[in-house]
């Protein structure tokens, strides 16, 4: 993976030459608006980040906590309860696909962000509105459960997706420790009562501040443009590419104030540089000015670095589905354990902010001990790139799954014994799975920002989002799956609402097998990646 350097390649020409353009051909570029400067403009950034931790904070108070309150409240099965709340997950991490599309090409920024948040109220008061409603039993965490009222799961679900759909902005990592524990040894209305009504204070900031908050109008979608390269490709695939690949079309600025960046050819999917063919039929016609029946070579290179990242983002998916564990079977396995640390109990779900709390620390680590440590290393001084971290994540990934399976296995014979395992045994695997995250998830966001071309930048970075919620659904449909096929001839399967009967572990090991695969078809295409190359004109 010695081709994932930290940073893109930049090639510097002194070109003053274009292939017969005239200046109907050169690419008109605006100038961009001056942004006024006042000396209020600390107030905008200050709001927007009293907003995120607002949201944040409620997100978090569901989020949770969402399977224990599925499994003991609303009596959904071990297995079903997992497969619901990734499918949330996965949900609340996609919807910002469609926010975003929404914001470019139709509402702007504003009108989605005010339209967001009254949706997202909405339904955090149907959750606690839910979660006041009586159970019939109150509580239910063993096996098995009567049916909870349909009312209830009703009006729940119909709040938790509102949320979902509501919540389509940035995940940080504050917690609502509060809340988790409020909703645990308090009541579920009052925890989820606190997480409405930081929602309603956002609202409420969110409006105080629009006289000074800047807003942006649509302006389109960049997949625009990877559709006309498409089309220009097959429109153009009975023409002969040049041998020479600077005989291709492509806008060279005449302006010699100012430079602009440019993509250089690669010769990598020759085909779609059909794209960028100029015939004499095109330029008869004109078709500098049409870009679906040309292209330039800028644009074909934005394409192929959309298909070069496509393997590694793929293999994210996989990585999200195993990392979702957290939200999902942890907590589970941990409400089977002692939660009794001492004289505290403490709540499954809370060790997910332990899990913060470690990927706070590796950061500083990594960033202050192991990448220094990798320069002394390395006969060149280089240190390690960030393909190179994001498979060590990748394989990290493996251990936490294969540490859960043992820890699980371990558990099930403390449970034949009579004497229940604590659940500070937990900790090792989230420890793990935060050095995974740590290498992964974050770098990941850093690699595709700096490969990204800049018309494409925000929606690679929506692309990460997906990538997290494809994770989170590619775990729903496995739990569902190995439920299915587990329980035939009736056994109790693998997932069973009573896991003292069951073998999660198995399930783990299922995991870690597809994250072993997983990193090993990463190292292949990491292997063949090349980095963007920019060339600028002086």
């Amino acid at each position: 993976m010695d081709e994932g350097g930290e940073h893109t390649s930049l090639l510097v020409k002194n070109d003053a030459s274009c292939h017969d353009e005239g200046s109907q051909c050169l690419l008109q570029i605006p100038e961009e608006s001056q942004l006024k400067s006042n000396q209020s403009d600390w107030r905008a950034p200050a709001i927007i980040l009293g907003l995120e931790c607002l949201e944040s904070m409620a997100f978090n108070g569901v989020a949770t906590n969402l399977v224990v309150y599925i499994r003991s409240v609303l009596h959904g099965g071990i297995a079903s309860s997992a497969s619901t709340v990734s499918l949330w997950y996965g949900t609340s991490f996609f919807v910002p696909i469609l926010g975003a599309t929404l914001a470019d090409t139709c509402w702007g920024n504003y009108k989605t962000v005010l339209i967001s948040f009254i949706m997202y109220l909405l339904g955090m008061v149907l959750l606690t509105a839910g979660a006041f409603m009586p159970s019939i039993p109150a509580l239910c965490y063993e096996t098995p459960c009567s049916p909870s009222n349909g009312t209830q799961d009703l009006i729940y679900f119909a709040g938790l997706y509102l949320t979902a759909v509501g919540c389509g902005g940035v995940r940080s990592a504050l917690l609502p420790l509060g809340a988790v524990w409020v909703q645990e040894n308090v009541s579920w209305a009052i925890g989820y009562g606190i997480a409405t009504g930081c929602i309603a204070l956002a609202l409420i900031g969110f409006l105080v501040g629009t006289p000074i908050l800047h807003r942006h109008e649509p302006y389109g979608s960049p997949l625009k443009t990877v559709f006309q390269v498409i089309v220009a490709s097959f429109r153009n695939m009975t023409l002969e590419l040049p041998a020479d690949s600077s005989l291709l079309y492509e806008v060279r600025s005449k302006n010699t104030q100012k430079s602009e960046p440019r993509l250089a050819h690669t010769d990598d999917f020759r085909f779609l540089d059909k794209a960028a063919i100029m015939s004499d039929l095109n330029l008869d016609q004109g078709s500098c000015r049409g870009p679906w029946r040309i292209c330039t070579v800028t644009q074909v290179e934005e394409l192929k670095i959309l298909i070069r990242l496509l393997p590694i983002w793929a293999t994210g998916i996989f990585f999200g589905a195993a990392i979702s564990q957290m939200h999902t079977t942890f907590i589970q396995q941990g409400t089977v354990m002692n939660t009794k640390i001492g004289s505290l109990s403490i709540p499954p779900a809370s060790l997910y902010s332990f899990e913060v709390i470690c990927v706070t620390l590796w950061v500083f680590v990594v960033n202050k001990v192991v990448i220094p440590a990798t320069r002394t290393c390395f006969a060149n001084g280089a240190e390690i790139t960030q393909l190179q971290r994001i498979g060590v994540g990748r394989f990290l990934m493996i251990f936490a799954m294969a540490i859960a399976a043992f820890l699980e296995m371990k558990r099930l014979v403390s449970v034949r014994a009579g004497e229940p395992l604590s659940i500070a045994w937990q900790l090792p695997q989230y420890i793990v799975i935060s050095m995974a995250e740590c290498f992964t998830a974050i770098t990941q966001l850093e690699f595709f920002h700096g490969q990204a071309p800049d018309s494409m930048k925000s929606m690679l970075m929506a692309f990460a989002l997906l990538m997290t919620a494809l994770g989170n659904y590619l775990s729903s449909a496995i739990i569902a799956f190995i439920a299915r096929v587990t329980t035939a001839r009736h056994s109790t399967g693998w997932i069973p609402d009573d896991l003292n009967k069951g073998h999660l572990d198995y399930y783990y090991w299922c995991l870690a097998a597809i994250s072993f695969v997983n990193f090993f078809v990463y190292i292949y295409f990491a292997s063949k990646y090349k980095l963007k190359k920019v060339v600028i004109e002086v």
